[in-house]
C-alpha cells in the first residue's frame, strides 16, 4: 500500500458519492489501476489505464485506448470495444462508436445505436441527446421524447430539466413544455423544491413555479442539502435556510454542503467540521477533508 498515490487515493475517496453498494475504490499504483477494500486490501490487480467507481454492479474500465466495464470479482463483463464510455444509470450505460454516441445494457449489447453527437446519463426515464447542434431527449427504447431545439440542457431532477435558449436559462416538464421561461443568466437542477439561479450577477433561488423563493442577493450559491444550502458573501462562505435567511454566518474561506448533520469547512487554510447551529464540532486540524458517510 506504501506505493500507491496518496492524493489520487485521497482525491478519490473525497469525491465519492459512497452508497452501500461502494464497498471497492479504484487506485492507482505503478501507473495502473485496480480496487481496495474497506481494509486497503488490494482485491483487484492494478491492470487498467483508468477505472471509475463500480455503479448498479458494475465499473467502467480502459483498457489500451478503449473502455469496457468488469464486474466487482474483476472479471471483464463487457469488452473494451467502446471509444468512450460512462457510468451505468438506470439501467443502461452511454458510449461511443464511430464517433457516435449510444446506449448499451448490462449484457453489453447495444439498446440505443450510436447514432447521437452527444449524450449524458439517463435520469428519471429520460437522457438528454444532442443532434445536428440542437438538444433533446429520448426515452430508454431510443424514441424521441422531445424534439432537439435547446442550445443546452440538463438532466431532470424532480420532475423538471435546465434549459438553454439563446443565452437565457429556464426549465421545461418531462413532455417538453416549457414551464418556468428561460430568464435567467444561469439556473441549476433542483434539489429539495428549490433551484438556484442568477440575476444580473447575483444569485438566489426559485420554486417550481418558477417564482423567486430567495431573492439573488449572494455571489455565488450551491444547492440545498439536509434542509440549508451554502451561500457566498464577499470572499467567506455560510449557510442558509430554505426561507433565505442565514443561520450560519458567512465566516469560512470554503464551506461543503451538509451530510449526517455535519459540514466541512476551511478556516485558516485548515479543514474541520460544525453543525447545522454553525458549532465547530471537530476543530480545524486537517489539509483535506471528505463528508461523512
Amino acid at each position: 500500500m506504501n506505493k500507491i498515490t496518496s492524493f489520487l487515493l485521497f482525491s478519490f475517496f473525497l469525491s465519492a458519492s459512497c452508497t452501500s453498494e461502494t464497498l471497492l475504490a479504484p487506485v492507482k499504483i505503478d501507473g495502473k489501476w485496480g480496487y481496495i477494500d474497506k481494509n486497503g486490501s488490494i482485491v483487484i490487480n492494478p491492470q487498467f489505464e483508468d477505472a471509475r467507481w463500480f455503479q448498479e454492479g458494475l465499473a467502467m474500465i480502459k483498457l489500451g485506448s478503449k473502455y469496457g466495464y468488469i464486474n466487482k470479482t474483476g472479471k471483464i463483463a463487457i469488452e473494451p470495444l467502446f471509444e468512450d464510455a460512462d457510468d451505468f444509470q438506470e439501467g443502461l450505460a452511454r458510449i461511443k462508436l464511430g464517433g457516435k454516441y449510444g446506449y448499451i445494457d448490462k449484457n453489453g449489447n447495444i439498446v440505443i445505436k450510436p447514432q447521437f453527437d452527444d449524450t449524458w446519463n439517463f435520469h428519471e426515464g429520460l437522457a438528454n441527446i444532442k443532434l445536428d447542434g440542437k438538444w433533446g431527449y429520448i426515452d430508454k427504447n431510443g424514441k424521441i421524447a422531445i424534439n432537439p431545439q435547446f442550445d443546452d440542457a440538463w438532466v431532470f431532477q424532480e420532475g423538471l430539466a435546465v434549459i438553454v435558449l439563446g443565452d437565457k436559462y429556464g426549465y421545461i416538464d418531462k413532455n417538453g413544455k416549457i414551464v418556468i421561461t428561460p430568464q435567467f443568466d444561469a439556473a441549476g437542477v433542483f434539489n429539495e423544491g428549490r433551484a438556484r439561479v442568477q440575476l444580473d450577477g447575483k444569485c438566489g433561488y426559485i420554486d417550481k413555479t418558477g417564482k423567486i423563493a430567495i431573492n439573488p442577493q449572494f455571489d455565488d450559491v450551491e444547492d440545498f442539502k439536509e434542509g440549508l444550502a451554502r451561500i457566498l458573501l464577499g470572499d467567506k462562505w455560510g449557510f442558509i435556510d430554505k426561507n433565505g435567511k442565514i443561520v450560519i454566518r458567512p465566516l469560512f474561506e470554503e464551506a461543503r454542503n451538509f451530510q449526517e448533520g455535519l459540514a466541512r469547512i476551511k478556516l485558516g487554510n485548515k479543514w474541520g467540521y460544525i453543525d447545522k447551529s454553525g458549532n465547530i464540532v471537530i476543530n480545524p486540524q486537517f489539509d483535506g477533508a471528505g463528508s461523512f458517510n
